[in-house]
């Protein structure tokens, strides 16, 4: 990206002593890059942004489990769109209780390097187990299970939300370690939307007010006509909101229209250029609109972030939602289909063709996927550290050390329910039982007496998704006006 735009700052400024320039240069560059985390953190029905000027609002870090997934390469950014009725919020969400209330989530996964990128849209009606969370007085929930994701956020009851507890829940349901998370509100979105002269979207027919609120018990007045239109503000938000009178009235179909509008957002902000002409108003109108999990805590901290993502190209980014079914009247994710789509980020594996890793399993774990503990349960001297170092040759990042007990007859790979697709891994060169285990948070191996080594069996195959992941697939530059409902 050039670096000798002029922003309104410098256009009108003295050159000045070589301190001050250097530091202008560093404010341009931060204004410039943290364009592309707009463009990335989108997919909430929104995106915001951070004045330098203005302190940085971040939420409790210490709400994060204790046991979280190992760091991989890449970087993983959850973002959620708050919805509580309270405050400013009102005028646009409508009245309703101060309690904070997420109403859209995307898991953005960004492969090493920065280039490419999968946003993964969770629908708040899933089904999910929410782990154990913090409350504002400090005590721990227990865990819940087959609850509606979206509630997570709600834990607490509290009018900011419970970002953490959605960040728990992600991790938990997913295997991947978040590394960054925004916040977005409903004001801050409808004030960006307009900021930046508007987005191109499409409709497919004609909406009218009742379609808005179906509560109205009449078609009221006509708020958009059927085909492509430029949106902002208010109408930006409806746009984002809008469920019923389209396809099956569903949660689904409406995250399709976010996904078009991310799309259609992502081209916008990259067609008209990221200077300083385009960026300082988003600056400013996002002010009071996000809200940064601590890593993101200081204009540096933001600023390290858009330079790992600032080769990222709209043309190699895929929208996706998690699998799933009806589940009455809420949302099942799909098993196994939904975890081999975790498993496929975790492993850094693209989703289709293009930019990014091979796809091919060479049956070795991921490299920095953590590491395998291997433990000697036998009375032989050396055993763990012999085959660790093997393991290590293979690809694997191994750890010897002594078992509790001794005497173990039949090796066991002990595993976490995250690490299933690891351990099974790992069982193709060794001899062993897998074992889930809840309470393991490494993925160990146990050497017992009938240890055998079986390495060079494995398949080399191309990794292939299932079709309900494959087959609905948005890129970030399809035509506005493409598969807007589902039903």
């Amino acid at each position: 990206m050039p670096e000798d735009l002029p922003d309104a700052e410098e256009a009108s400024s003295p050159p000045g002593p070589p301190g001050r320039r250097r530091a202008r240069r560093l404010r341009r560059r931060i204004l410039i890059g943290i364009g592309v985390v707009l463009v990335l953190v989108v997919g909430v029905a929104g995106y915001g942004y951070y004045q330098l000027a203005a302190s940085i609002k971040t939420f409790d870090g210490s709400g994060l489990a204790k046991h979280r997934p190992h760091d991989i390469p890449g970087t993983d950014i959850l973002v959620i769109g708050s919805d509580a009725r309270g405050g400013a919020n009102s005028r646009l969400g409508g009245s309703g209780d101060d309690i904070g209330r997420s109403d859209t989530t995307v898991l953005v996964h960004v492969y090493p390097g920065g280039k490419s990128a999968v946003a993964v849209s969770i629908p708040r009606d899933s089904l999910v187990t929410i782990p154990p969370c913090k409350l504002p007085n400090g005590s721990w929930t227990t865990t819940q299970t087959d609850v509606m994701f979206n509630s997570a956020f709600s834990v607490g009851l509290s009018p900011q939300g419970n970002p953490a507890c959605t960040v728990n829940t992600v991790e938990k349901m997913t295997g991947l370690r978040i590394d960054h998370t925004v916040v977005v509100n409903f004001e801050g979105f409808a004030t960006m939307s307009k900021a930046i002269g508007g987005v191109p979207v499409c409709l497919p027919k004609n909406i009218y007010q009742g379609d808005l609120d179906p509560n109205l018990h009449a078609q009221g007045a006509l708020l958009f006509k059927a085909g492509e239109q430029l949106v902002s503000g208010a109408r930006a938000l409806d746009y984002v909101r809008i469920r019923h009178g389209l396809g099956d009235n569903s949660d689904i179909g409406r995250i399709r229209r976010q996904q078009a509008f991310m799309s259609s957002l992502v081209k916008t902000v990259r067609e008209r250029g990221l200077d300083a002409s385009h960026i300082l108003p988003l600056v400013h109108a996002a002010t009071d609109a996000l809200t940064f999990d601590p890593g993101l805590s200081s204009p540096a901290k933001l600023f390290a972030l858009s330079q790992q993502l600032d080769g990222l190209d709209p043309a190699n980014i895929d929208f996706v939602t998690v699998p799933w079914r009806y589940d009455g009247p809420r949302v099942a994710i799909v098993e196994p289909d939904a975890d081999e789509l975790w498993a496929a980020l975790r492993a850094d594996r693209p989703l289709t063709g293009g930019p990014g890793p091979e796809l091919v399993d060479k049956a070795a774990l991921p490299p920095g996927s953590g590491t395998v503990q291997v433990l000697n349960g036998t009375w032989t001297t050396g055993l763990a550290g012999r085959t660790s170092a093997r393991l290590d040759k293979a690809g694997f990042t191994a750890a010897a050390g002594n078992a509790a007990i001794r005497g173990v007859t039949r090796s066991q790979i002990r595993y976490a329910p995250v690490d299933k697709a690891r351990a099974k891994v790992l069982a193709r060169y060794v001899d062993a039982k897998l074992v889930p285990d809840p309470n393991v948070h490494t993925l160990t191996l146990v050497l017992g007496s009938s240890h055998r080594w079986i390495a060079g069996k494995a398949v080399h195959r191309v990794h292939k998704l299932p079709s309900s992941v494959t087959d609905n697939i948005r890129k970030a530059t399809a035509n506005p006006c493409s598969d807007l409902t589902y039903g």
